[in-house]
């Protein structure tokens, strides 16, 4: 293939919450008739890139869907790609964001020297903390740390930069990430706790928005009734018609590069036809699906 025809590209690999859609003890309608009707669409909150032009890739975030989404990183690739891909990013210590790391030990995988990158909180937790120590010490995977918004090079046509944001930090801290292709640029965040809370560490997600083409956002819960006020309060998140309010008066080209992403089982966004979807949609605001794709 000629150089000029190949491209560096993103590819969504899943757009559901930690725990997935069904939700395990789940007895409500959003996810009964998943029980036994699964929709393969519906894996845990993930995205890769892959650069045809210097044959690689890359994984932001190992969930516990991992096996699938790598088999999909690698049959997507165009290109003679290793199941294990050249880097794998993580943004936090919450329980589907990082322990499809488990599927490179001996007891699955046993990868060799996987290539892991880590803010210093998440290398010190993987370090400190069984099993995930065992992985180091058997070389299954090697630790890269990343200082925020310092920028990494990972090819001539992939440039990486992680920003601290707000979240449950219980463990680790919590990045999103900034990608940048050669022709675009990408803002991932799957996780924050509210977008105001962001400005008070001189943040302003509006004027971020303004520097990327494409911003996949937090949209874990589209409202309240969701899972009530008791509950939000132990998991905070920007609501959808919170976001959609802060962005109302965006212009339309920029309300466009906006993908909202990370559902909730209970979600209605997760429902192609939902009147929530719709209302989204007519707003001027896009809604990520698993094995979209978007050149870079």
């Amino acid at each position: 293939m000629d150089i000029n025809n190949k491209s560096v590209s993103l590819i969504i690999l899943g757009t559901v919450q930690d725990a997935g859609s069904p939700h395990i003890g789940c007895t409500k309608e959003c996810c009964r008739d998943l029980f036994k009707n699964p929709d393969n669409s519906r894996k845990i909150v993930s995205i890769g890139i892959i650069d045809e032009i210097n044959s690689k890739t890359y994984l932001f975030d190992a969930t516990p869907d991992i096996t699938f989404q790598l088999q999909i990183l690698q049959s997507k690739s165009g290109f003679n790609s290793k199941i294990v891909p050249d880097g794998i990013f993580l943004t936090h210590a919450h329980i589907g964001h990082y322990t499809g790391l488990m599927y490179l030990g001996r007891e699955a995988l046993n990868a060799k020297n996987a290539e892991v990158f880590v803010m210093p909180r998440m290398k010190q937790f993987l370090e400190s903390n069984s099993p995930w120590d065992q992985l180091i010490g058997l070389k299954n995977i090697n630790l890269n740390l990343l200082s925020n918004e310092i920028s990494v090079e990972l090819t001539d046509s992939i440039k990486v930069t992680p920003v601290l944001v707000p979240h449950r930090d219980e463990f680790s801290e919590t990045a999103g990430y900034k990608i940048e292709g050669p022709l675009k640029k990408v803002l991932f965040i799957p996780d924050i706790d509210k977008w105001d809370k962001w400005s008070k560490w001189n943040k302003n997600i509006i004027k971020e928005i303004e520097h990327v083409d494409y911003a996949f956002l937090d949209a874990t819960f589209f409202d309240e009734n969701e899972i009530g006020n008791s509950g939000m309060k132990e998991i905070p998140h920007p609501f959808v018609f919170e976001s959609m309010e802060l962005f109302k008066d965006l212009p339309e080209v920029e309300k466009a590069k906006i993908h909202f992403i990370h559902f909730n089982h209970t979600n209605p966004l997760l429902n192609p036809e939902s009147i929530q979807t719709l209302n989204v949609i007519e707003n001027g605001f896009n809604i990520a699906r698993a094995d979209q794709v978007f050149v870079l």
